[in-house]
């Protein structure tokens, strides 16, 4: 197994795999077992397989947490959006998982290593590899480094902006004005919770609480537009 990767694997996200093979086979590509098959490696499609699974739970499971009042729906179409192949693709080049894959000549000289599929398929195999190694604990920890943080960060908020869509709806008939107002907020600092109103034209219309100001916002319009304004 190459090294770097071990080596890079350990000291930036602490994990150290106990069945080496498991690794070594997620970053094997059917091109490449094709062209040594006297070697009989395993390619690492049916551990895309089960990762695939490993990760769509994770996600749902970080969102029901994340997102207490937001309804399935919208919960659905966020997961969509992080699990896409583009946004697995670009989780993996961050990784610099892309400089590892083991490709036969005809895909890498065809630009392989740089195709949005084939890293989506790798990133997914190796998170089947460390579920099985480390079960979803582990699994669930190096998704707590690569993706949750963007997803908190607002990096799919573009999928979930619903104060957007709360003011194209209450402004259909005119101008309206619409405040949010923040009521209380709770908890230590590493763990506070912001519990926020929106109001429109003096009159209270939605609440909501998230794990900052803009997210206990946006949950308060998702509240809104939950009780039928549109």
């Amino acid at each position: 197994m190459d090294q770097g990767l071990l080596k890079k694997l350990k000291e930036e996200y602490r994990i150290t795999f106990s069945k080496g093979e498991l690794l070594e086979q997620a970053f094997t590509h059917s091109s490449y077992v094709n062209e040594h098959r006297y070697l009989q490696l395993s390619d690492n499609e049916r551990l895309e397989f089960l990762g695939d699974a490993v990760l769509e739970l994770l996600v749902s499971q970080f969102l029901y947490r994340e997102y207490p009042t937001v309804p399935e729906g919208k919960l659905t179409k966020l997961r969509a959006a992080i699990v896409r192949e583009d946004s697995l693709a670009k989780f993996a080049k961050e990784c610099h998982f892309d400089q590892y894959i083991r490709l036969g000549k005809g895909e890498e000289h065809s630009g392989g290593r740089t195709r949005p599929a084939l890293l989506c398929d790798l990133f997914e195999a190796f998170l089947g590899a460390l579920y099985i190694d480390q079960g979803l604990a582990g699994a669930d920890l190096f998704l707590e480094k690569i993706v949750f943080p963007k997803i908190t960060a607002g990096a799919f908020s573009h999928e979930m902006d619903h104060k957007t869509k709360l003011q194209e709806v209450l402004q259909q008939s005119g101008d309206v004005n619409i405040e949010y107002r923040l009521i209380k907020e709770e908890g230590p600092a590493h763990n506070r919770q912001f519990w926020t109103e929106v109001h429109c034209n003096d009159q209270k219309i939605g609440e909501g609480y998230g794990k900052s100001k803009k997210l206990a916002e946006q949950a308060a319009a998702a509240n809104a537009l939950e009780r039928n304004l549109h």
